[in-house]
């Protein structure tokens, strides 16, 4: 008897089919999967941020006895002698780790939702980043104000003061330390104003940060821009300015597209080729 070789052939037909829809529908590589999986796992990682906060422990005495001693670029030939001393700290990516939030846009394969953020900010479940505790502590000891200055919205206070204080940061409850974005109209994502605020009240050791605007104000302005302004200030990195390591997202990739928001992938694609030095 003759047996029809038609359903063998569409069987293979189907299952060829099958395969190449499974291939092509292979999850796409997330663009944070790398460096989040650095920050998450790097020993690099923790090092960087550690050697960070060490070293502006060995300065903080130099830096509390030193009358004329300030990190604030407004305060420089003012007189601040009499005023008491602080520090100021950015908080997210570095005092607190928000790394988690970051895995999980990972795993759903999609991009900053600021609804999903202020869930996560609102679990109050971010870890501390290395070498972080240690030193707000000791700067404490010396009676140092510890200041939290950060673009998390003025709603979420709460939260982030219960995040801060079950990981044993030291959180004022005599005056606000805790200085988010829109307290007040004025306090933008800038940072300039709030500054500001504090240098009128403190005089201010050092700045602590994961972004070039956390020390200066460096808000949309050009990479050229940025540049410069590094080589003006680059001998207060690790003296008076301290900055952590975060190559998952901030000013540094807006800039990279000159802050425009709408380019296509095409663009996109064509201005990070032009970014990539092959030095051929």
């Amino acid at each position: 008897m003759r047996i029809s070789k038609t359903p063998v052939f569409l069987y293979l037909l189907v299952l060829a089919t099958m395969l190449i829809q499974g291939c092509s529908s292979t999850k796409p590589v997330h663009p944070t999967l790398q460096a989040t999986l650095w920050v998450q796992n790097a020993v690099e990682f923790d090092a960087l941020a550690s050697m960070s906060y060490q070293t502006a422990e060995t300065k903080l005495r130099e830096a509390l006895m030193d009358k004329s001693w300030t990190a604030e670029l407004t305060q420089v030939d003012a007189d601040i002698q009499e005023l008491p001393p602080a520090v100021v700290l950015d908080i997210d990516e570095t005092v607190l780790d928000n790394s988690p939030y970051q895995a999980r846009m990972v795993q759903k394969g999609s991009g900053y939702d600021p609804v999903e953020w202020e869930k996560w900010v609102l679990e109050a479940n971010a870890d501390a980043i290395s070498g972080a505790v240690s030193f707000t502590n000791r700067a404490a000891d010396e009676g140092i104000t510890v200041i939290y200055l950060s673009n998390r919205e003025a709603n979420t206070e709460e939260a982030t003061r219960k995040n801060l204080e079950a990981l044993g940061f030291p959180v004022s409850d005599e005056t606000d330390v805790v200085l988010l974005k829109n307290e007040l109209p004025e306090w933008t994502s800038s940072k300039v104003e709030r500054r500001k605020h504090v240098a009128a009240s403190f005089r201010i050791l050092m700045l602590f940060g994961d972004d070039f605007n956390d020390f200066l104000p460096a808000k949309n302005i050009s990479e050229k821009e940025r540049d410069n302004l590094l080589e003006t200030y680059r001998t207060n990195f690790g003296a008076k300015w301290f900055i952590l390591p975060n190559p998952i997202y901030g000013s540094w990739d807006q800039a990279l597209y000159n802050f425009e928001r709408n380019l296509s992938d095409e663009e996109k694609s064509d201005i990070i080729d032009a970014h990539l030095h092959t030095k051929n």
